[in-house]
């Protein structure tokens, strides 16, 4: 269980869930929102590169391998057996005494409230109705169907940020755009 929202941005890949993230990010910390960020990756990755020291301890056998700077600090746990990440079990690893929102990419099927982002020009399916999750579809044009959930425009960061303010947090109003 978590003491902190947590939001996720839901899409088929190749909507732009990164995209938008990265131009959210900085109008909600202006707010002073300090935001823990998980994502979900459909493919192996390290973050650090072959020949790295943390990444030769790990592949050596470590199961799991901290490293940390003056600047910064990461943690790489091996899932063994490897499985699929469940989201719920992830939460408790961010410190949520240090933060106000944690904001998620992907999970998509999980049962959390999320924004669906949607580009009719993709052809892909809308995630709701199936998904009652969903709290609000972020669109760059007119939705094929009609929802009773807010609507917002997939380009414009400052309206989604004030719908995160004003709707998800409940916070003031403040026009972000």
């Amino acid at each position: 269980m978590t003491s902190v929202p947590v939001l996720g941005f839901a899409a088929f890949s190749g909507t732009g869930k990164t995209t938008l993230l990265t131009k959210l990010l900085p109008i909600l910390k202006a707010h002073g929102l300090r935001i823990g960020m998980i994502k979900h990756a459909h493919h192996s990755f390290d973050i650090d590169r072959p020949g790295k020291d943390s990444y030769e301890l790990r592949k050596a056998g470590a199961e799991q391998m901290l490293i940390a700077s003056r600047n910064r600090w990461a943690l790489m746990v091996e899932a063994d057996p490897p499985a699929e990440p469940q989201l719920q079990a992830l939460l408790p690893h961010l410190d949520q005494n240090a933060l106000d929102l944690i904001l998620v990419e992907g999970f998509k099927h999980e049962r959390f409230p999320k924004i669906e982002l949607h580009r009719p020009s993709l052809g892909h399916p809308l995630l709701f109705p199936e998904d009652d999750t969903v709290i609000a579809i972020a669109c760059d044009a007119p939705l094929p169907v009609r929802t009773s959930l807010p609507v917002l425009d997939l380009n414009d960061p400052g309206q989604i940020a004030n719908f995160i303010l004003t709707r998800f947090m409940e916070r003031d109003g403040q026009d972000t755009r």
